[in-house]
């Protein structure tokens, strides 16, 4: 019986199913004998408990866990829910039920808000289970400990048991809850963890089941048959082979050079990058150094944190995205205005050029950091929806010192526009996952419309064929930074439009460097535009499949 879900990777495993823990039950809501002041000092040592252990966790899983975790343990110190803790202390209630109460009604807050904030509502659920763990002398919460590789199957995996997953354990993980963009997937997806989610038909899944998790697929099969494992295994010895072969620059069979580049949040992952193969950075990402703070870093701090990114790639491009904050990433000192739908409002360059004072000094910091090393700064806008805006970035970064300024292409009016914009800009850089949320009007971090969110429906595809085309005719590179490159099939079709460079997580680049070596540059020409001529994500996808086992192949 085949389950479907969302695929996180492309990976595939074989296992036997041990399935999560229940979560602990609603505690009673029976009035305390302690005074208030007794139970919330029992609360606080909890919290405060709960919150080291988290901040723990993340420093030893270091990279985006490290981020996702403190970002857990700041929910157990939020003031604003201390305040309706303590309300609820007041009114005679335990630790226990007050904790339960007041998570329970800042996660329907969450709910109701709906896109990244709705995605966050499982991260509290955990906390409060830990916290009311915590403060019973029970077992936090985890992951089994069966005593052989097994394939974890839960509702959803909280950050901190997802960022310490035994990898040599947990052959696979399928949830039942979760979209593309849940922190369980941003994690499976950092790990290389054989990930589907968001599978409604696991809820029926017991221990001991056999099953087969096909993330490429987006499946999960219930007690396969013997050739469903055999085809299985195949693949994963085939996949072990590619990343084992030794590492060669991205390039077509006819020997097109497509460099892969790597899709980094800060330094850390750097060093890992780079012995994965990544030729470079095609997206760092700027707001770890911005998020949870009151005020913008000074020009001295992000120079030294760019200067470490910058030393990890020497003599090689790294190509940095200004910061893009506002819709799921709000931050109050640039624009704290209530908006009703933040991801079509004043965000990425837009709220940098309304607070041009922080843009500046971002790019003085980047423009020093570059100086002092030897690698190669892009720099690019997000967020830019037209020639002007376009004008305004490149002429402003040219004139605080860096050589090379381009845009995101994100929102479709500028895609209609690349030939004008590339006139004016250095480069352009494709981002897939908000191009397609804005071509498809369907928001990126809703669950509920994730199949929508394809990057392989053609009008997403036309307009990265317009980028495309407007890059080869001004003779200017046109990068893909989404996570449509780390799709191997798709990164041919998408060199077909016109691509000249591929970033992505680095747990894809093998994948994708073996799947372009199979194709000539005419092929994936023809990949393209048998995908262009599809009416529907899905039959695109088959009709490039189909024109790909039709190729001939050069090896």
């Amino acid at each position: 019986m085949e389950l479907r879900g969302i695929g996180i990777g492309q990976g595939v495993a074989v296992g036997t199913v041990v399935r999560m823990e229940e979560p602990l039950r609603e505690p009673a809501s029976t009035l305390s004998a302690l005074s208030p002041d007794q139970e919330g000092a029992r609360l606080d040592e909890a919290l405060a408990a709960v919150a080291a252990e988290l901040n723990s966790r993340g420093a030893a899983a270091g990279g985006d866990a490290k981020d996702v975790l403190e970002a857990q343990a700041m929910m157990a110190e939020d003031p604003t829910l201390r305040d309706d803790l303590s309300a609820r202390l007041a009114e005679g209630k335990t630790a226990e039920r007050a904790t339960h109460e007041a998570f329970a009604a800042f996660r329907d807050m969450l709910r109701e808000l709906g896109g990244y904030m709705a995605e966050r509502a499982a991260d509290l659920d955990d906390v409060s289970q830990r916290v009311v763990a915590q403060l019973q002398g029970l077992p936090a919460p985890g992951v089994p400990n069966p005593g052989h590789p097994f394939v974890l199957v839960a509702r959803d995996l909280a950050p901190a048991d997802t960022a310490l997953l035994d990898l040599g354990q947990v052959l696979g993980l399928i949830t039942t809850e979760g979209g593309p963009t849940s922190h369980t997937a941003i994690l499976a997806r950092e790990k290389s963890i054989v990930a589907v989610v968001g599978v409604a038909g696991a809820a029926d899944l017991v221990d001991g089941d056999e099953v087969v998790v096909d993330a490429a697929g987006s499946v999960v099969i219930s007690a396969p048959t013997d050739a469903d494992k055999r085809a299985a295994e195949e693949r994963i010895t085939a996949r072990a082979a590619r990343a084992a072969a030794p590492l060669a620059p991205g390039a077509l069979a006819d020997g097109t050079r497509v460099p892969l580049l790597a899709n980094l949040g800060n330094a850390d992952g750097a060093a890992q990058a780079v012995q994965l193969g990544a030729e470079g950075v095609g997206l760092f990402r700027t707001e770890f150094l911005f998020l949870g703070s009151g005020s913008a870093p000074t020009v001295q701090r992000q120079q030294r944190e760019y200067a470490r990114m910058l030393r990890e790639f020497p003599g090689k491009k790294v190509v940095v995205r200004a910061l893009d904050a506002g819709a799921d990433k709000p931050l109050a000192f640039l624009n704290d205005a209530e908006e009703e739908n933040p991801a079509l409002g004043l965000r990425g360059l837009r709220s940098l050029r309304a607070s041009e004072d922080i843009l500046r000094e971002q790019l003085t910091a980047l423009a020093r950091a570059e100086a002092e090393t030897d690698a190669e700064v892009w720099v690019m806008a997000p967020m830019v929806s037209t020639v002007e805006e376009t004008r305004y970035f490149v002429t402003l970064a040219h004139e605080l010192g860096l050589r090379t300024a381009g845009v995101m292409v994100e929102v479709p009016a500028l895609a209609l526009l690349a030939d004008k914009a590339l006139q004016a800009a250095d480069f352009a850089s494709i981002g897939t996952n908000d191009l397609t949320q804005y071509t498809l009007a369907a928001d990126r971090m809703l669950g509920s419309v994730a199949s929508f969110q394809d990057p392989w429906h053609p009008a997403v595809l036309r307009l990265v064929q317009e980028v495309g085309t407007a890059g080869q005719q001004h003779g200017k590179p046109v990068g893909i930074c989404g996570e449509a490159a780390a799709d191997p099939l798709l990164a041919v079709v998408l060199v077909g439009l016109g691509a000249t460079t591929l970033s992505m997580s680095p747990s894809a680049l093998a994948d994708v460097r073996e799947s372009l070596s199979r194709f000539t540059l005419p092929q994936a020409r023809d990949l393209a535009a048998a995908a262009l001529a599809a009416d529907g994500a899905a039959s695109a996808r088959a009709a490039a499949a189909e024109a790909a086992a039709a190729s001939t192949t050069t090896e």
